[in-house]
Order: structure tokens, then sequence, then C-alpha cells
């Protein structure tokens, strides 16, 4: 049984770790990476890096490989590439989960601003405040390029490229990160607004924790919505389940009749 795994994200390589470890026997597994971070963290197995060429392209390499489940582990906002998945799968004939981790939830004390975009974000920003965490990852940055009276500390794996913040300063990192680290970075840079995405997990979630004992407003931007029908695992170990049911032909699985 194939397996290919869109991944990217943390879920996506511990599932690829449980898989090489022969949680389910007699898989293979290939995990596909955009290419878009200079120094990914591999996973086990076989992966491929770049892009399948849209939805048509991927449905051809399902079946050029003999792909038997396809699981989309990629970010929560990664919506073009989740799109793209599901016709690809459909198209295709192969099975499809995505596999998302549970987003953030506020609780009592959180000064949250929920927004459809980012750009609804950089609207919303100049009544919030002056000084700005933004931890929306370098992508889409060009949305708070105007705001010239404000502030930024943007924090990114890599160096994002032009349109950027006119008075900005980088922070390149990488998470998980600590709850004492972060109030420290909320301190030393006098932020007075934080703006995230959803991305949920708990790698990036002490910042939340922080601006809530700092009394600070943050700006959440909403996930885009999952494409309609597509089996939803919250974590590797439902995914894991649900490769196993797959592979003997279960439900929605295929079991090796692509062989």
């Amino acid at each position: 049984m194939h397996v290919l795994i869109l991944g990217g994200t943390t879920e996506a390589r511990r599932l690829a770790e449980l898989l090489a470890a022969d949680a389910v026997p007699g898989i293979r597994v290939t995990t596909s990476l955009a290419g878009r971070v200079a120094a990914p963290r591999l996973p086990p197995g076989e992966v491929r890096v770049g892009g399948f060429g849209g939805a048509e392209g991927l449905a051809a390499w399902l079946d050029e490989q003999g792909v038997d489940a396809l699981v989309d582990a990629t970010h929560p906002f990664a919506g073009t590439i989740s799109l793209n998945a599901a016709k690809a799968a459909a198209d295709a004939r192969v099975p499809l989960l995505a596999l998302r981790r549970p987003g953030w939830v506020p609780v009592a004390g959180d000064v949250w601003h929920e927004t459809g975009s980012l750009a609804e974000a950089a609207e919303l920003l100049p009544s919030l405040g002056r000084r700005v965490f933004l931890t929306t990852g370098r992508m889409g940055l060009a949305a708070f390029a105007a705001l010239d009276d404000l502030w930024f500390l943007v924090r990114s794996v890599d160096a994002p490229e032009a349109p950027v913040p006119s008075r900005m300063e980088l922070l390149l990192d990488r998470g998980p990160f600590t709850l004492d680290g972060e109030r420290e970075l909320l301190r030393r840079h006098r932020i007075d607004v934080v703006v995230t995405k959803d991305s949920g997990g708990a790698a990036t979630a002490p910042k939340l924790t922080a601006a809530r004992a700092a009394g600070l407003p943050v700006v959440v931007v909403r996930r885009p919505p999952l494409p309609a029908g597509v089996r939803v695992a919250a974590g590797p170990e439902q995914a894991l389940e649900w490769l196993g049911n797959a592979g003997r032909g279960g439900p929605n699985g295929k079991g090796s009749s692509r062989r």
C-alpha cells in the first residue's frame, strides 16, 4: 500500500514516523514538501520536494505512482493545496484524509479579535496598538506593508521577501516556544498587540498565554474551510487508524486494488 502525505507540519512528520515504524504493516510512505522552507525537518521514508502542477498534476502523480491513500497534512492555511488535493483525489479515485490539529479556543481573560483574512487583520490593527508582534509567517506580509505608522516585530522561520512593513524588526526563529520566552519577548519589545493565524497546536500557543497575562489584544485570523466532504482526523494516531482501515479495504479504503 502506497501512502502519499502532503506534509510540512509536525503532524505530517509524526505520521511518517509512525508508518516508518511499521505501525501499519506493508506500507510505503512518501511525504511531499512544498519546498518553501530553506531547511525543512525531513521525515522518514521517501521525500518529494516541489509542486505537482495543480490538481491535474497531482492526480496524474497519484495514478503513475500507484498511490492507494492520500493524507493532506499541510498547514491549516494552505487552502489552495487542500482544494487541489480534494479534486485530485476525486479524479484519481484515491481515498483522502485531511489531518488537521484542532484550532485554538479563547478562554477567560483572552481579548481576541477574529478576522477572516490578513487584509482584515491589517485594517483592524491601527485601532488596537502601535507595536505589533506579527506571527503569521513570511508569506502575506504585503497585507501590512502600507501601515507606516506601526512598528512590527516579525517572527518567521525564513526571511520574507518584499513588500514588507517599512518599520520592522525581523526575528528568525522556529518553534516550539516557551511561555517565559514569549513573556520576555513581549516585554522587551514593548508589544501592545499580537497578530497570529489560528494554526492550533502547542508549539506556538505560549504567545497566546503570554498575551492573556499581559492583557494584550490578539488578532486571530480564522482558518479557511476544508473542501466539502473531506474526512478529518485531529491527530496522527487517528490518521493511522484510518490508513489501517484503508489498507484492509475498509470504509473509503481501496486496499491494494491499485497494484
